[in-house]
């Protein structure tokens, strides 16, 4: 019996699908601080304490939050997610090309990888069009108090990340099944979409760009780092964040999803 064919498209969230980091649009607000102020203090944690950034700004959220008497809980976290800005197109985005998909006899997963809140992104209105969350998140004692994170999602473990969801396996606490060589992958690498827009993503873009799949960095009109990447030759395409219908990045999918569909699994 023939395998059914499956595309995975795989985002980062911050400056991808939303318009900017996602504690930028509540979280700062609340804590009566700036974006550069939040920010600053992240940096200098991390610069400080030779710390990486990422876990910096996780930490400072906890801090900054316990001076304010802010609960730093699952529930509170859960709630900024509506307040996040989206690019155009995308919370009509899933449905449009997961039809195209079906019309074209492939069957479309959507994925995110993300080094923010993976609590504030199960907030958001589009969570549920997922199949996997991959993104920071924290232990909570038993009073529902953010204490450390518990999963962080880097530049490397991103990849790491690529590799769970090519052999389907999507646990993470599944370590050694990750690293199990298999024959046959659920999702094989050119059968990968990434879609991101900066830093953070460049070795799951490279990695899928070298294995045939495809890489798109995504820019708002003011943001030159995704021409950037695509002259350095980190990515297939760069095009504007924008999901509509006949857009660049709509039209260049679903040329991958007729690719897809044209040959074998």
């Amino acid at each position: 019996m023939e395998q059914e064919k499956i595309v995975a498209l795989i985002y980062d969230f911050d400056k991808t699908l939303v318009t900017t980091d996602m504690q930028n649009f509540k979280f700062i607000e609340d804590l009566g601080l700036t974006k550069q102020e939040f920010w600053d203090l992240a940096d200098k944690f991390a610069s400080t304490n030779h710390c990486e950034r990422i876990l910096a700004y996780l930490y400072v959220m906890i801090i900054e939050c316990k001076k304010r008497n802010i609960k730093l809980s699952n529930e509170y976290l859960n709630s900024l997610g509506k307040y996040v800005e989206y690019f155009d197109g995308v919370t009509t985005w899933f449905d449009r090309i997961n039809k195209y998909g079906k019309e074209k006899g492939v069957k479309v997963e959507h994925y995110i990888i993300s080094s923010g809140n993976r609590e504030i992104i199960k907030g958001c209105s589009i969570a549920s069009e997922f199949t996997k969350i991959f993104a920071c998140n924290y232990y909570y004692d038993e009073l529902g108090n953010a204490v450390w994170p518990r999963i962080i999602i880097n530049y490397t473990s991103k990849t790491q990340c690529l590799f769970r969801i090519s052999k389907g396996i999507l646990d993470i606490r599944e370590d050694n099944k990750v690293n199990e060589k298999i024959a046959n992958k659920r999702v094989e690498f050119n059968n990968m979409i990434y879609i991101g827009d900066g830093i953070t993503d460049i070795p799951c873009m490279t990695l899928i760009k070298e294995r045939n799949g495809l890489s798109i960095a995504v820019y708002k009109k003011d943001n030159a780092t995704a021409e950037q990447l695509y002259d350095d030759k980190r990515v297939d395409r760069a095009v504007e964040a924008n999901y509509n219908e006949n857009s660049d990045l709509d039209k260049i999918v679903k040329a991958k999803i007729d690719l897809v569909s044209s040959l074998g699994r």
